[in-house]
């Protein structure tokens, strides 16, 4: 992968750039060396290099089990125990697998909201289907998973009976404390470990993110290897990592509070909001922070598009451009030409979306709006590794240029205490 901030010079100066890289330099040798502020939650730093083979192993063998006795297998999580894993699943996906006869599990999500009529059509759709579930939670108790668990393993049950359900359950939780992991013990469900010091939204690269991914028919192999590349070259002076990070916070410094993460590839949607958890909840506290949004173009440019040329001047955009797509096709042409389209004739769709990207750039560029690129050359499991330790790495730095702690999130409990009040929860 690689990073191009030209268009950003003529929003930030040379100094102020020769300056921050500095900081993101200091701030990435605080994370090394783990000496900053939240370093006990770092242990997502080493993990491309103390890789567990029989880990890795043991993951892949449970897949297969677990592929060839069910046709869905439905993870249930929230946050981090969940956006990870579908933001690699969605971008490597066809996008219509779960429409397709294929031997792939199909791939369903639950736990991550509230809702009656998503739980009762979910619960509906598995009732003549054979599945499997993976619960993700460290402590077994956070209200959305918890929820949805209860009643997915009182269906398993029902269907399967107590002994079978308990083999096609998966539990990812903490090493020895817990309500799930109690209840693990005692039905005995096969189980992977969340580490102490990796937290929710750094998790991908744990089980947390790998079963899920393994599940899937992905190559968590071939994805740790791009984690491995883009974590050696982050430990260099001025990586990119440090230049992103740096860049960010000057924007953010001269106004720009809104960071804007696109794509012009619809596998990259479900990324955004892996991202958007990962940066929200670890720059926004204390009053600071840049708001992460995303747009997925061209599709957005026909309802975001007018205000992000013409609106307030308190946004840049960071551009993920994939080089190449993975399949082809040719718009023909056409005798009657009612559509005008002639012009385009012969070209591949890529190209034409290319050309869409090169030209929204130049046109928000000159309406004011600071680009950052991202660029890989592909979508796969490869890429998409060095693009999640990047991000991970990025922030850590960003966060602590802003001077935060990244890995923190006191405010995520306020809605919880109250919910919790008007509920009736003991204690509350």
């Amino acid at each position: 992968m690689k990073l191009n901030i030209k268009n950003t010079e003529k929003f930030i100066s040379k100094d102020k750039l020769i300056k921050y890289q500095k900081k993101a330099q200091n701030a990435n040798n605080s994370l090394q060396n783990k000496d900053g502020s939240g370093n006990d939650f770092l242990g997502w730093i080493n993990l491309p290099f103390e890789v567990d083979e029989a880990l890795i192993s043991d993951i892949e063998n449970t897949a297969k089990e677990l592929q060839s006795k069910a046709d869905f297998m439905v993870t249930v999580g929230i946050g981090g125990s969940y956006l990870g894993a579908k933001a690699v699943i969605e971008a490597l996906s066809d996008n219509f697998s779960n429409f397709k006869d294929r031997d792939n599990i199909k791939m369903l999500f639950a736990g991550n909201n509230l809702s009656e009529d998503y739980l009762y059509e979910l619960v509906d759709l598995l009732k003549d289907k054979s599945w499997a579930m993976t619960i993700i939670s460290k402590s077994g108790t956070t209200t959305e998973p918890a929820v949805a668990f209860r009643i997915l393993k009182n269906e398993l049950e029902n269907k399967y009976g107590k002994n079978e359900a308990s083999k096609r359950i998966i539990a990812i939780t903490d090493k020895q404390k817990g309500a799930l992991k109690q209840l693990a013990d005692k039905e005995g469900y096969k189980t992977y470990i969340i580490p102490d010091d990796v937290g929710g939204r750094f998790s991908v690269l744990t089980p947390v993110g790998l079963f899920p991914v393994a599940v899937a028919g992905f190559d968590i192999q071939k994805l740790i290897e791009g984690v491995k590349n883009f974590a050696k070259l982050s430990t260099k002076k001025g990586n990119d990592a440090e230049t992103y990070a740096a860049v960010r916070n000057i924007l953010y410094n001269n106004g720009f509070t809104n960071e804007i993460l696109v794509n012009y590839n619809p596998k990259l949607t479900f990324f955004s909001e892996w991202w958007k958890q990962l940066y929200g909840e670890s720059e926004g506290k204390d009053g600071k922070g840049i708001f992460p949004a995303s747009v997925s173009f061209t599709t957005d440019l026909h309802s975001l598009g007018q205000y992000i040329q013409d609106g307030k001047r308190n946004l840049f955009e960071t551009v993920i451009s994939v080089e190449k797509s993975k399949n082809n096709i040719i718009l023909p042409e056409d005798d009657d030409n009612l559509d005008k389209l002639n012009y385009l004739a012969g070209k591949h769709i890529e190209e034409i979306n290319k050309s869409a990207e090169s030209g929204t750039l130049k046109a928000h560029l000159e309406g004011n709006v600071p680009n950052i690129q991202i660029i890989i050359p592909e979508i796969n499991e490869f890429y998409i590794g060095e693009l999640i330790y990047f991000f991970e790495k990025a922030c850590g730095i960003s966060g602590y240029i802003l001077g935060v702690n990244p890995f923190d999130q006191p405010g995520v409990e306020a809605y919880k205490r109250n919910m919790f009040q008007i509920l009736g929860k003991p204690g509350y």
